[in-house]
Order: C-alpha cells, then sequence, then structure tokens
C-alpha cells in the first residue's frame, strides 16, 4: 500500500512539473507553481526557510521521499529503470558507497558555489538539469503537436490554438541537454539510482539527514530466509543482504524492496523488530555502531552547516515583407552591460541566485529570454530583443522563478523599473542612411522615453532623428526590437548592472 501511495505521489508530481515546463502560456503556474517553489536547491537560494525546514523535516521523519517523490529528476530516472526493468528483471547488485566520490562532488558543488563559478555548479543540481532537458528536448515536440494542432483547427473554422515559434535558443544549452540525458538514461537503465546517491549533491545532503530518520525499512532477521530478492531488486543498490543491513544514506523510501519480499521480511517502521536485537545485538556491536553514528553526526552536521551557510551566501518568425522582399535576420547588439529582467534587482543577484532551470525561458511569451553562452553565466536566462521586446504587462519570468533570481513583481512596479537604457547609433539611422522618415522608435516607446527631433537644429524639414530621455527609458527594448535597421538596430538598449525605479 505504502509503495502505491508513493508512486502516485511520484506521478502526479513529476507530471505536473514536466508541464510546468512545457506550458509555453503560463496558465498552469497559476495553480501548480509551488511545486517549482519546493524544490530544495532553489528554495535555498530564495531563502524560503519555510519550504527548507518543511523538507528537511520530512526527510527527518520519512527518510528521502523527496528524493522519490518531489523530485522530478529522481522519478525520470525511476521511469527509465522502470522501462529497463520490464527487459532484465532482478538486476541490481549490492554495492559500498563511493563515499569519496560523493563528498567530493558536494565539495567541488559548495566550492564553485562560493567562488561565484555558478555554471560549475548548477551542471550538478537535479532540478536544474530537468528542466534543461525538458525546454531542450522535450518543450520542441509539444510545440510543434501544439502547432499541428493549430493547424488543423483553422482548416475547421476554429482557433482554440495558436502557433508558436519553436527556434533553438542557445546550442551550448541544447548541446548541455543532449549529454545530461544521454548519461543520465545509461546510468538508470543500467544501475538505478547511481546518480543520486554518487553525484547529485542535493542526494548527499539528504542522505546524511535520512540515517536519523524517524520511519526507515528495517529487515527483520527472524523471518528474512536470505534469498537476496530485496536486494537485487533494490535501484540505489543499499541492501546488503548477506549483513542484514541497509545504507539508509542511500535508500530513497521507494518501499520497492518491501513489494518484492515474499516473507514480510522487510517492513517500513520506527522501531527495529525485536528479532534483529535478539540475532545481532552485543556490546562489541553497540559500541561500534555509537562511535560510527557519532562520526556520522559530525559529518552531517559539519557539511549540513557549510551547504546552509553557502546557499544564504549566494542566497520561427516571418522572412519575408508582404510576401517581396527579404527581410535580413537581427544581430545582436555588442552591449556594455547584460540586460536582466525587471525583478532580479542587479546583476549580482540573478547570476548568485539562477539556477539555470530555464523554467523563466519556457514561459516567456516573446521569446526574450534565453540561455547564456558566456562561461561565467552558461545556461543562465539573458535579455536580448532580436525577436520581441519586454513587454511592460507581462510579469510571467517573476511570478514562475523558484529561486529569487527574479523577484515578483506587479505590472505598475515593472513599468517604473529601469533595467537599461536606449542607446542611439547614428551610423545605422535610416532617415540618415537612406534619407527616408522613420521614427518607428519613438511610435512604439511606452514610456515616450524618445522624441523625433531635425537632425539639423536650423533646417526644420531635414531628416528628423531621435533623442532618448533617459531618466523615462526603461530599457524595455520595443525600439531596438521594432527599429527596421538591418543586421543591427539604430538603437539598442544597454542593461544597468543595477536596476533603477523611474
Amino acid at each position: 500500500m505504502l509503495r502505491i501511495i508513493r508512486i502516485t505521489a511520484a506521478i502526479v508530481c513529476f507530471t505536473i512539473i514536466t508541464l510546468l515546463f512545457l506550458d509555453f502560456t503560463g496558465t498552469l503556474h497559476t495553480w501548480f507553481g509551488w511545486l517549482a517553489k519546493i524544490q530544495l536547491l532553489p528554495a535555498l537560494l530564495a531563502l524560503n526557510i519555510g519550504v527548507v525546514l518543511f523538507l528537511v523535516a520530512l526527510t527527518f521523519v520519512f527518510g528521502r521521499v523527496y528524493c522519490s517523490v518531489i523530485c522530478p529528476l529522481g522519478v525520470f530516472q525511476d521511469i527509465i529503470s522502470w522501462i529497463s526493468g520490464k527487459r532484465k528483471k532482478n538486476r541490481f547488485r549490492y554495492s559500498p558507497a563511493k563515499k569519496w566520490l560523493r563528498y567530493g562532488v558536494l565539495a567541488v558543488f559548495i566550492i564553485a558555489m562560493v567562488s561565484s563559478f555558478n555554471a560549475l555548479a548548477i551542471l550538478l543540481a537535479p532540478y536544474s538539469a530537468y528542466g534543461r532537458i525538458v525546454s531542450n528536448l522535450f518543450a520542441p515536440v509539444w510545440q510543434w503537436g501544439n502547432n499541428l494542432l493549430a493547424y488543423l483547427a483553422e482548416r475547421a473554422g476554429s482557433y482554440a490554438f495558436y502557433e508558436v515559434d519553436v527556434w533553438i535558443k542557445s546550442f551550448s544549452t541544447l548541446l548541455i541537454a543532449v549529454v545530461t540525458f544521454v548519461v543520465l538514461f545509461i546510468v538508470a537503465w543500467r544501475n538505478g539510482r547511481t546518480y543520486c546517491n554518487t553525484i547529485c549533491p542535493v542526494g548527499t545532503v539528504l542522505g546524511f539527514i535520512s540515517r536519523y530518520s524517524l520511519f526507515k525499512p528495517m529487515i527483520d532477521t527472524a523471518k528474512c530466509n536470505n534469498c537476496g530478492l530485496c536486494a537485487r531488486n533494490c535501484k540505489a543498490s543499499c541492501i546488503n543482504p548477506k549483513a542484514h543491513e541497509i545504507d539508509y544514506s542511500r535508500c530513497v523510501a521507494c518501499m520497492d524492496c518491501m513489494g518484492k519480499c515474499k516473507h514480510g521480511a522487510i517492513k517500513y517502521t520506527r522501531q527495529i523488530p525485536k528479532a534483529v536485537n535478539d540475532a545481532s545485538d552485543s556490546l562489541e556491536t553497540l559500541h561500534m555502531n555509537a562511535t560510527s553514528a557519532n562520526n556520522t553526526r559530525r559529518s552531517f552536521l559539519s557539511a549540513s552547516a557549510i551547504f546552509a551557510t553557502t546557499a544564504i551566501l549566494k542566497a520561427q518568425e516571418k522572412k519575408v515583407d508582404g510576401g517581396l522582399a527579404a527581410i535580413e535576420d537581427k544581430k545582436i547588439p555588442k552591449r556594455e552591460n547584460k540586460l536582466f529582467p525587471p525583478g532580479a534587482l542587479s546583476a549580482r543577484n540573478f547570476t548568485q541566485h539562477c539556477t539555470a532551470c530555464q523554467l523563466c525561458v519556457s514561459v516567456c511569451p516573446n521569446q526574450v529570454l534565453r540561455p547564456s553562452d558566456n562561461l561565467m553565466t552558461l545556461m543562465q536566462p539573458e535579455m536580448s530583443y532580436e525577436r520581441g521586446y519586454c513587454r511592460p504587462e507581462c510579469t510571467k519570468c517573476s511570478d514562475v522563478c523558484p529561486a529569487g533570481a527574479i523577484h515578483p513583481i506587479t505590472t505598475a512596479d515593472k513599468s517604473a523599473t529601469q533595467i537599461g537604457h536606449a542607446v542611439w547609433v547614428k551610423e545605422n539611422c535610416i532617415p540618415l542612411t537612406d534619407g527616408k522618415e522613420c521614427g518607428n522608435c519613438a511610435r512604439h516607446c511606452p514610456t515616450n522615453a524618445i522624441q523625433m527631433v531635425p537632425s539639423d537644429p536650423d533646417i526644420s524639414d531635414s531628416p528628423k532623428i531621435p533623442i532618448v530621455n533617459i531618466e523615462r527609458c526603461i530599457g524595455c527594448g520595443a525600439c531596438e526590437n521594432l527599429c527596421p535597421s538591418r543586421p543591427f538596430s539604430a538603437i539598442y538598449v544597454n542593461g544597468h548592472l543595477m536596476h533603477r525605479v523611474v
């Protein structure tokens, strides 16, 4: 019964979180966005103390159920392992814990976070890794399916669906997503939860806590006939059938062993069966266990303190114009400073808190956000206006961010937040290069920060050029996006390292 409850809860959580990344309308986030906010690493970075305490308490009581129910990457590996199990049963074997690898990866993760080399740290984050897989590999298939439905509905006279552009936002992020998917698929197909128990830093931290969980699987030696069926079906490879021991730091409380045991020798309980005590307890064993527990407790407290301190500190567009003239693609201008979404507060806050899960990229309706190719901010979203601009009435990215990289913001606050300012490039401006009237930037500026004035003050009918009122400009990028100049716009937005209020 417990196994069925665990599987049902895992499927529900996994399905909803996957749909959060696939839902380009942002509708589901209104109801189920909290599932992204209860992921451990984003909650730590966002300093959601209530969520963190809840997950810690949950692990203390029930063990690593977070890994088997809430974490989408863990459930994803379970699905792959389950499919593999249809081909070959009883394929797992007990293997000793590779502590040097687990703690080594955790140390690298912490050092990367402390040194602000987040590109390395977010490669190891489980929630972010799954988000990149869905956003880069599954989302295009989902969007193509939507476009097919839109095409068929249009032919039937219905507009219940609308087409969306399917495009590669970042080749480097796509490549990383493919490699991550392939590696995880192979490891999970062959060895089940090896990634969770050797690489994942979240799994290592929760493993410390789960050693002291109130409820855990227990082996009753009086009923066990040493068949080893539990160990051969343990995807965490944490059951030693010869010694009748379970490594609780690696056990993810999947309950598979209980379902496979034909003699009821394994129970999920908070007390050690009396038969186990009668068969195995001795003064020497108790002394060794007490010493081991003290060492483990010290290790747990040290690693948890480091981990918690670190978290708190770091806390397809149209190609022709009117069906006649070819339109040249725009190129990204060289900005002095990068652009970060309203609500990010500053470049420092954004880069330190962002886990590169791509959730904001998935819901951005104007295709302004895309993963960065820069090594220091690799895969973290950045703004660019070649395909659209940041509409003042849209706050979807701030609504869905689970890590505190983009704080929730109202439309009124967004219209008053200056993330950058427009810069005019004389050499590219059409009134001067082609001698034709334009004024596109001024007409579409939502804050009226751009005005058209004669290029020659002494000649009233001279070609008009834009001037930018920096105090009113909020950096939304409407001017840059709608400028007809190609390949570079005659006006672009330069970002501010610290956002301002206008």
